[in-house]
């Protein structure tokens, strides 16, 4: 008798937006759809339904002892490299018996670049084909932010990776929150740079209240200064080459060849200003679906952006 392969279970960080939260459910019915073979299950460390835990119960529910964690996430901040660590050991907790690997976030893999191109052809329309149009052309590609100096190099590296190559003038990043620059300053270092024509790219996944804020941003930018061209070009979206990614780190995690950056990790090394975070005690997201107990009865706090585990 084979052993059955392990289960895929997809970790998304969870947004208001119910478009948002209904692209991340549909893509993971999408993947099962696609790989008959594999039970799959995919929940959300915050936000919205259903939370995490609910997918590992369904399933166990199906009879599943052995799964393969994958983060529906870009860059590499506290949710990956802590909160579903420190859901998934909760899940072990609770459920006797299960055991789980871990997989890598998803950027900037070459496939994915692959899919920005695309998206900033189709903002550009027609007008931009030949390496001439290309040369006249400045992306800002804006990531979510993050208080992890290591997320955020992530997106610049991603922006360089989309850079080289491609023949645009330049690929400057930016963020929506909490990190600098934000979106109008990023604007600004573009035409500081000498930009003629902007397209300003959000590096998220899906839709939601924070790629909704970047072209908020942007059409208010561009309302102010109109002698410089700014179009918004659309989210990565549930392409082909995703649903491809997502099983190449499925694949990676059953293997157990994983290598989570930790060269720069705040919560190893004493980064400048990040020093407080070196060793800090993990604590998982607690999901407002979740009841937080745990089946001994002991109901445990909302820790939210705590400690995160580090998971090796």
């Amino acid at each position: 008798m084979t052993t059955p392969p392990p289960a895929l279970l997809i970790a998304g960080h969870g947004t208001r937006d119910e478009a948002g939260a209904e692209a991340f459910r549909s893509f993971v019915r999408e993947l099962g759809r696609r790989h008959p073979e594999l039970p799959v299950a995919g929940g959300f460390i915050e936000l919205s339904p259903p939370p995490l835990g609910d997918a590992v119960t369904e399933l166990v529910e199906r009879g599943v002892r052995r799964f393969a964690a994958v983060p529906l996430m870009l860059v590499s901040a506290g949710h990956a490299k802590g909160d579903i660590p420190a859901a998934l050991a909760r899940e072990k907790e609770r459920h006797a018996g299960i055991s789980y690997t871990y997989g890598r976030p998803l950027g900037p893999h070459p496939s994915l670049l692959k899919v920005l191109e695309r998206r900033l052809d189709e903002a550009l329309g027609e007008s931009a084909r030949t390496p001439e149009d290309r040369a006249d052309v400045t992306v800002l590609l804006v990531g979510r932010g993050s208080t992890d100096p290591d997320a955020n190099a992530g997106v610049h590296k991603a922006a360089r990776l989309l850079w080289e190559g491609r023949g645009y003038a330049g690929v400057e990043p930016a963020f929506v929150s909490l990190a600098a620059p934000d979106v109008p300053s990023g604007l600004d270092r573009c035409v500081k740079l000498g930009a003629r024509r902007i397209v300003v790219l959000p590096y998220f996944l899906f839709t939601g209240i924070l790629p909704e804020r970047v072209r908020q941003q942007t059409e208010g930018w561009a309302a102010a200064h109109p002698e410089t061209e700014v179009r918004s070009a659309e989210v990565i979206g549930p392409e082909p080459e995703l649903l491809d990614l997502v099983m190449e780190r499925y694949r990676e995690a059953v293997k157990g060849d994983l290598r989570m950056n930790c060269d720069s990790c705040v919560y190893r090394i004493a980064l400048p200003g990040f020093e407080d975070k070196v060793g800090q005690p993990q604590q998982p997201h607690f999901h407002p679906d979740d009841d937080g107990h745990d089946h001994d009865g002991h109901h445990h706090g909302h820790h939210h952006h705590g400690g995160h585990a580090h998971a090796h």
